[in-house]
């Protein structure tokens, strides 16, 4: 069962998203948040595995609660659920150590999809946004030297998946592999490339 906290300011944001949530068999949900300093003292006392977060509250934001949540429960999985897309947004959640960036025009399938991603260790974004993140750091990367020739064949396969966004279970199945395989190679690259989490690794797969 995962267990997940909701925090927005809008009363009828947090009932879709119970109401979503609650009709899964896997899915519970713990709490509920309307501002940012309620949600860090929640997540003290429920210790949610996944908190949906919104950005803009009033009192304490989205972004100073999901550093806050992250200094006191750094394994806590924050996933970011906004209106704003942008760069202003988009880059001081990922800062503070949001793990993934959907937004609420998503379609609900995608939010539970990413609610299991994010418990489960990936990262969950919106397809506009992964592709800026993307265009970004082809830019930041262009004409810069890439140091892969140390990597395998078999890793190179599972670093073209995650730079698609693929879940550990999802490249398991495509390269006919075991997810805990996936995991060790995810691990190694993460290594060889000095990427410190799954996003950046995928940057740096799509970066050049």
């Amino acid at each position: 069962m995962i267990r997940v906290l909701l925090v927005d300011d809008q009363h009828l944001i947090r009932a879709g998203l119970r109401m979503l949530c609650d009709a899964q068999p896997d899915l519970e949900v713990v709490g509920e948040a309307d501002n940012g300093r309620e949600a860090v003292a929640l997540a003290a006392r429920l210790r949610p595995d996944v908190v949906v977060m919104d950005l803009r509250m009033p009192g304490v934001d989205g972004i100073t609660a999901t550093s806050r949540i992250l200094a006191d429960r750094p394994a806590t999985r924050i996933m970011v659920l906004t209106t704003f897309g942008d760069d202003d947004h988009l880059y001081p959640a990922l800062t503070a150590g949001a793990c993934g960036f959907l937004l609420k025009d998503a379609p609900p399938a995608d939010l539970l999809d990413g609610v299991r991603r994010a418990a489960a260790g990936d990262s969950p974004f919106s397809p506009e946004v992964l592709r800026r993140l993307v265009r970004r750091a082809v830019d930041a990367r262009a004409g810069a030297p890439r140091h892969a020739a140390d990597l395998t064949g078999r890793e190179r396969d599972v670093l073209d998946l995650v730079a698609e966004g693929l879940s550990n279970t999802e490249i398991a199945d495509r390269l006919h592999i075991g997810v805990t395989t996936v995991k060790t190679h995810i691990t190694s690259l993460m290594t060889k490339t000095g990427s410190p989490n799954r996003v950046r690794l995928a940057l740096w797969a799509r970066g050049g």
